[in-house]
């Protein structure tokens, strides 16, 4: 009985490993194949030295997405000529192909551009969102299976600066969320069609720009449903994926009645616990909360379970690995915390400097990446739970999309080049 037993404990493991190594092949969305900016894609390196630079592909013009990955190949927006733009790679860096939609509205903030929204890919197709209000489908071979404007559909959105929001993907619909001064909502679009299939609104009356959101939301498990977990208007809602029906919200993250708090970093999932940054780490301001995702209807006076004042994140959504959930500030100090208590487990900080950080941080192999606005790459370890730099490296450009790892190549999308890195002895080419 213990062989048989140890048998099928060896065998389960190793089928989960494979599962998870096959999950970690592609970066589908913005966040990767958990959605929580982390991965087991294998060695990667720390130095982006000539010898471990694989390829850089030149850039037609100045996107801020994050690089999605599918099958080996890159999809990436970005403005060709004035005009919004999906671009395809090929696992060498070759331009595949190029399909081009309405004209650009342009970045208004430094680090904006009208190319924020990441893709996002089932394997079927590529949906892609620009700020001048184009959302569309477009086939793996560049044709284009939809589109229509959502500018013109539902209005222009009011934010303060330019949209941020990425389209995410449910069993079968495409999402978008709007959240702003004026009608915010979120909306389900059939894949094939891209006819509406649900949408549903989500107002609350919160002081000037808190209902200004720029998060993406997140594809969970809520009591045994697919859900869509949504932050932005100072609450945290959950909604069944099949209608949008509201199922559960929680509220109460400003109870100071704070002005000018848009809600910019994504929340970050562990188990049951949702790890939202909020506030304004920025001026000094920083709220974190820990959100027990249980339970059902407005759980605002239960779910509660910990909050912080003494650190979090303006923009960099925070990452989570091996149970634990990762912040980098926005002057680069970084925080380990357990997601259960919000108890820090260590602190420490990159170099200090004037810029600051704008994109989200990758973990992988043991280590956690993160770009700093001015396209200076730091790479830290943080194996046997301690903090220890071990590279800062210079772009000489901006980077503000998040970084990628997929079967050990390293993709770092900056303001004119999307490089791929890779050890010189790494098995995956």
């Amino acid at each position: 009985m213990s062989i048989r037993i140890s048998t099928f404990l060896l065998v389960t493991t190793v089928s989960l490993a494979l599962a998870s190594r096959e999950a970690d092949a592609d970066w589908p969305n913005w966040r990767g194949p958990h959605g929580n900016g982390a991965t087991e894609s294998g060695r990667v390196p720390a130095d982006f030295s000539d010898a471990n630079t694989r390829w850089i592909a030149d850039l037609p013009g100045k996107g801020c997405s994050t690089p999605i990955i599918h099958k080996q190949v890159i999809y990436v927006t970005a403005p060709v000529e004035g005009r919004d733009a999906l671009l395809a790679y090929d696992w060498d860096g070759n331009l595949r192909w190029t399909t081009t939609f309405g004209v650009e509205n342009a970045g208004k903030h430094r680090n904006g551009s009208g190319s924020n929204a990441s893709p996002v890919t089932d394997g079927e197709a590529v949906f892609v969102y620009f700020k001048s209000g184009t959302f569309a489908a477009v086939e793996t071979d560049g044709s284009v299976r939809w589109k229509t404007d959502l500018v013109e559909r539902f209005g222009k959105d009011t934010l303060f600066w330019d949209h941020g929001t990425s389209p995410v993907l449910t069993t079968k619909h495409v999402i978008m969320a709007r959240m702003h001064h004026g009608e915010s909502w979120l909306a389900a679009f059939d894949k094939t069609t891209g006819d509406i299939a649900w949408k549903v609104a989500r107002d609350f009356d919160v002081p000037k720009e808190c209902d200004h959101g720029y998060t993406t939301p997140l594809v969970i498990q809520h009591d045994g449903r697919e859900s869509l977990l949504v932050w932005g208007g100072e609450h945290v809602t959950i909604h069944e994926a099949a209608d949008g029906k509201l199922v559960w919200s929680c509220g109460n993250f400003n109870p100071e009645q704070q002005e000018l708090w848009p809600a910019v970093a994504s929340p970050v999932v562990v188990g049951d616990q949702a790890v939202i940054c909020y506030g304004r780490n920025d001026r000094g301001i920083p709220r974190t909360f820990g959100i027990r995702l249980t339970g059902d209807g407005d759980v605002t006076e239960t779910n509660h379970v910990w909050e912080r004042d003494d650190l979090g994140a303006f923009v960099p959504t925070p990452a989570a690995y091996q149970d634990r959930v990762y912040i980098v500030r926005d002057k680069g100090e970084v925080d380990c915390i357990d997601p259960a208590t919000g108890e820090t487990v260590w602190t420490n900080a990159f170099p200090k400097h004037r810029n600051k950080f704008y994109a989200s941080p990758l973990i992988t192999d043991g280590k956690i990446y993160a770009p700093r606005e001015d396209g200076v790459v730091f790479v830290a370890s943080i194996a046997n739970g301690q903090f220890m730099l071990l590279a800062e490296n210079d772009m000489k450009e901006p980077v503000i999309g998040s970084p990628v790892a997929v079967a050990e190549n390293l993709f770092i999308r900056g303001e004119s080049h999307l490089y791929c890195l890779k050890l010189p002895n790494s098995a995956n080419q």
